[in-house]
């Protein structure tokens, strides 16, 4: 598949890139700022682009099978996730390309909680809650997308670094998954495969699904 991957030198787009790689893809990475070293394999195509502008999302679209997103604004700059979002969905719509989001865990369901969401569960870190709500806006309108929108929202566990590939892990939908701890997590390696599993056999389309140990 050809497949483009906005925020690709972030910590979730950059194993996204790698995952994509190794399953033998033909790799778009978009980069903002050419001046900052990104790191990326010489095996990806880097190009210039900005996902808050359609111009920019419908020409770097162009003839790909899937566009992947993995954007994540600076703290203190949250706002930013909802002008990309729209900048996505506006560029991509009508085009036949498949648009996969890496979204946030804070609007899942908490288990039990009569319908509570992550984000408004007791205890939730104060430090994360400009960007859980961000994330929530952001998934808000990717469900109100049209239909000439093909999306899919992948809801992270609530625990989300690095750490290693297992290949090992579950799916849901709109709930929080959690072990028989109470816990919560996943690596941002097996986000990644979780996300390309779901690039090449669509499961969820115009849906939010999670992936959690």
């Amino acid at each position: 598949m050809r497949i483009t991957v906005f925020g690709a030198t972030g910590n979730v787009g950059s194993r996204v890139v790698a995952e994509a790689l190794a399953r033998g893809h033909q790799v778009t990475a978009v980069i903002r700022d050419p001046a900052k070293p990104h790191g990326l394999p010489s095996a990806a195509t880097v190009v210039l682009g900005d996902a808050r502008d359609p111009e920019d999302v419908a020409r770097i679209s162009a003839g790909q099978d899937v566009v992947i997103t993995a954007t994540r604004p600076a703290p203190g700059r949250e706002h930013e996730l909802a002008i990309a979002t729209k900048g996505l969905l506006t560029g991509i719509a009508g085009t036949g390309v498949r648009l996969l989001a890496v979204g946030g865990a804070g609007s899942l369901l908490v288990p039990g909680g009569g319908g509570t969401t992550l984000v408004d569960s007791p205890g939730f870190p104060d430090e994360i809650r400009p960007i859980a709500l961000a994330c929530g806006e952001q998934f808000d309108r990717y469900r109100a997308a049209g239909p000439d929108v093909d999306w899919t929202y992948l809801s992270p566990a609530a625990l989300l670094e690095p750490g290693v590939r297992t290949g090992r892990f579950r799916t849901g939908r709109d709930e929080l998954l959690v072990d028989a701890e109470g816990n919560s997590a996943i690596s941002m390696e097996d986000l990644a495969v979780a996300l390309l599993d779901e690039a090449e056999r669509p499961a969820h389309r115009r849906a939010r699904f999670t992936a959690a140990y």
